[in-house]
């Protein structure tokens, strides 16, 4: 399974949002800047995150997008979800042969375990010097 820039994307906004939580609406062009990305872009991505009700935006002068629940409350698979569609990595699973189906089956339970068990909460406050949630990784 592969996520797009709009995965990873949309993603960083949410962090940043979880980052600002309570503190009032964040412009999305101090993500962009902060972030070296396009606005035009981040505002194509934060409208299905409106839409879906995981973000809500503040007009005029002050204005911004804040979230519309704690970042404890909002899972990563939220996100990826709304922008991504359904986690899966192989489409057709149904029709695949029994062993392959079985394997097809573990790979898209395992990742949406770890999404959906990682909140907002965890990424905002994730520091390089400790691994999250205990995993290791190895090349």
């Amino acid at each position: 399974m592969k996520i797009s820039t709009k995965g990873r994307y949309g993603l960083t906004i949410m962090i940043e949002l979880a980052k600002h939580y309570g503190q009032g609406p964040l412009p999305l062009r101090q993500i962009a800047a902060d972030k070296n990305l396009s606005e035009a872009y981040l505002e194509q991505l934060v409208s299905p995150l409106r839409n879906s009700g995981l973000v809500k935006s503040v007009r005029g002068a002050y204005g911004g997008y804040m979230l519309a629940h704690p970042p404890a409350d909002i899972s990563a698979a939220d996100v990826i979800r709304v922008l991504e569609g359904p986690i899966q990595p192989v489409e057709g699973i149904e029709e695949e042969e029994s062993p392959q189906r079985e394997l097809w089956i573990r790979i898209r339970d395992a990742v949406k375990n770890v999404l959906d068990t990682t909140s907002l909460e965890d990424l905002a406050t994730h520091t390089d010097a400790e691994p999250l949630e205990g995993y290791m990784f190895y090349i």
